[in-house]
């Protein structure tokens, strides 16, 4: 099975070599593609990741646009999409082959934070138990889908947040998320950026607010 990694980027340069290195090695480790999907960066990230071989896409900034754009032109038959922030585990195109073959059309993996916080590990024990008995992703876990589930619902949605949230409620009428334990480590800094607990508080409120049927535009705009 041949897996599409698409990754959406804006302004990321900063990450970009970690991010080339992590890119490279999980194409050495298994039959993949990698599809970076520039937003309109003006730090020189599309010109990097070219520089070091990769084709860019360029799409309309948005994450949902952009992920979208990527999946257009995605080969493989499991649609991958990795936060540049984010960082797999060893084995992770296997792993997912391993899911998908297995009666699940999606899933995603558990999560560890990476940062100096000691709350970090107790926000990622709650996500990942939050997303195992709801069946919700979020995009810091690296959501994976079977590329004709991804077609049949039309992908993303094209709105400006809960893009992740949206898709997998979706991808729920089709089946359950296969639940990778190994985790994907994600970067802390939005985290550390603007305060652990503030960060927190926002994002629940958020959710909450989306679940009660407030618009996605809305929260945006409360979230930026």
């Amino acid at each position: 099975m041949r897996t599409s990694i698409v990754v959406p980027l804006l302004n990321e340069r900063e990450r970009l070599p970690r991010l080339i290195d992590h890119l490279r090695s999980l194409l050495a480790n298994g039959n993949g593609e990698v599809i970076p999907v520039d937003g309109g960066s003006d730090d020189g990230s599309a010109q990097l990741l070219s520089s070091a071989g990769f084709q860019v896409i360029a799409a309309e900034r948005g994450r949902a646009r952009q992920m979208n754009a990527g999946a257009a032109v995605a080969t493989g038959d499991c649609l991958l999409f990795l936060h540049a922030d984010t960082r797999l585990p060893q084995g992770a195109l296997e792993k997912i082959e391993k899911a998908v073959s297995g009666g699940n059309c999606w899933g995603r993996f558990d999560l560890r934070i990476c940062g100096g916080s000691l709350w970090f590990p107790l926000i990622a024990t709650l996500i990942n138990w939050r997303s195992r008995v709801s069946g919700i992703a979020t995009g810091d876990q690296a959501i994976f889908v079977r590329r004709d589930a991804f077609e049949r619902l039309g992908g993303f949605p094209e709105q400006p947040l809960m893009e992740d949230i949206e898709l997998s409620k979706r991808l729920l009428q089709l089946s359950r998320p296969a639940c990778i334990r190994a985790p994907a480590e994600t970067s802390g800094r939005r985290w550390q950026r603007y305060g652990v607990l503030r960060t927190v508080l926002l994002m629940w409120r958020l959710r909450f607010d989306y679940w009660r049927g407030i618009s996605a535009d809305s929260l945006a705009r409360r979230y930026e």
